[in-house]
């Protein structure tokens, strides 16, 4: 999901800060829910965000999955196909095309 280039990029803009101690599960974890809930901001009051302030929201929350799955050991790609199986099988196309209901409803 993200690229080998942007990964070493962050990986190196952490390592020169030395902010890798900071980066807990859990601490990763409440950037991504306050980076999602600025990123959720720029939509509060219209369905049309500002480009720029989403762009850079987005991208927070981006780093910091990103950060949480390199600190976890995880693969993003693996991680959401493997969620994707999951998901398709409770949301099978026949059933759910065009339909927002959750799965037990459909």
């Amino acid at each position: 999901m993200t690229s080998e280039r942007v990964r070493e990029a962050l990986s190196g803009f952490v390592r020169e800060r030395d902010w890798g101690q900071f980066h807990t599960p859990a601490n990763l974890a409440k950037s991504i829910s306050i980076e999602a809930a600025e990123l959720l901001e720029c939509f509060q009051w219209s369905d049309d965000g500002d480009e720029a302030r989403v762009r850079e929201e987005l991208a927070d929350v981006v780093t910091y999955c990103t950060l949480l799955a390199e600190r976890l050991g995880l693969d993003l790609d693996d991680i959401v196909l493997e969620k994707l199986a999951v998901t398709s099988a409770k949301y099978p196309a026949e059933r759910s095309k065009g339909r927002s209901a959750k799965y037990d409803a459909l």
